[in-house]
């Protein structure tokens, strides 16, 4: 083979492997691990990436907040629950950037710093992967649900639709912790109708089961009321003989990604 051949090939063959490691860079897709910093802590979450991404074109973006079972820190324990089973049961149905952080060990979503890591998680991924601004969507179940509530009344305005799920605003006797951080101001003798007014337009899908014993569904009903009152925009599924999981059927409703995909902060 002619040396001139042999120089030819090396040098393609070179930039070939030199090129490989940011192409798989550019088409890495499905459960990412990532770090946030905040405060001078280290936060693991998880980043879902659709197959089909691309940076050609902006995303909407899932924030999911997980239960008080999947505390703790190794940054895994969230995505076997909730909006992560689901993707991995039929996955091309989301086709969304969706935020996975994990609340710590001992710790609840309303605490300011379990909030910051979350959000910082969200701004990190939004920058990543290209996310949409105007399509921000903030869920959670139970301990998550209740932080549902309280970062969209704490952010009011940035996220272009809400799906609390089990979840509720005033303490409850086995979980005192979980509460929308309103109650604790005495001055809003009534923190539903508060948060309803905080949240203003923001269109919101409550989903609750009525045989929930650990958080009561009077409090999506309440919930629900006061959105009636202020004439917020929700809508409300309850599902009889259902108990505590209530989620499972909740991320697996047909009409619930294409609801999500209607919300922009645009409209």
């Amino acid at each position: 083979m002619p040396r001139q051949t042999v120089l030819g090939l090396s040098f393609s063959l070179c930039m070939i492997l030199a090129a490989t490691p940011v192409a798989f860079a550019r088409t890495q897709t499905g459960f990412l691990d990532r770090t946030v910093t905040v405060s001078g802590t280290s936060y693991h979450y998880q980043v879902y990436v659709p197959a089909d991404f691309s940076k050609k074109k902006p995303w909407p973006v899932i924030l999911f907040l997980h239960g008080a079972g999947e505390r703790g820190a190794d940054g895994l324990l969230q995505t076997d629950v909730g909006i992560a089973h689901a993707i991995r049961l039929h996955s091309v149905r989301f086709p969304f950037i969706i935020v996975m952080p994990q609340c710590g060990e001992g710790k609840v979503w309303v605490e300011p710093e379990m909030q910051a890591q979350a959000l910082a998680a969200l701004d990190s991924s939004i920058k990543e992967f290209h996310g949409d601004r105007n399509r921000l969507y903030l869920t959670g179940l139970s301990m998550g649900g209740f932080a549902t509530w309280d970062i969209a009344a704490r952010n009011p305005g940035r996220f272009a639709a809400l799906v609390p799920i089990c979840s509720g605003i005033r303490p409850q006797k086995e979980w005192p912790q979980l509460r929308v951080t309103l109650v604790d101001d005495p001055k809003f003798t009534d923190p539903y109708g508060e948060v309803a007014r905080r949240i203003g337009n923001t269109p919101v899908w409550m989903f609750h089961g009525d045989a929930d014993p650990a958080v009561p569904v009077g409090e999506s009903r309440h919930m629900a009321e006061a959105l009636k009152t202020t004439n917020g925009k929700f809508k409300y599924t309850e599902y009889p003989g259902v108990g505590h999981n209530s989620w499972d059927q909740a991320y697996a409703e047909p009409d619930l990604v294409p609801w999500l995909l209607e919300q922009s902060l645009k409209h």
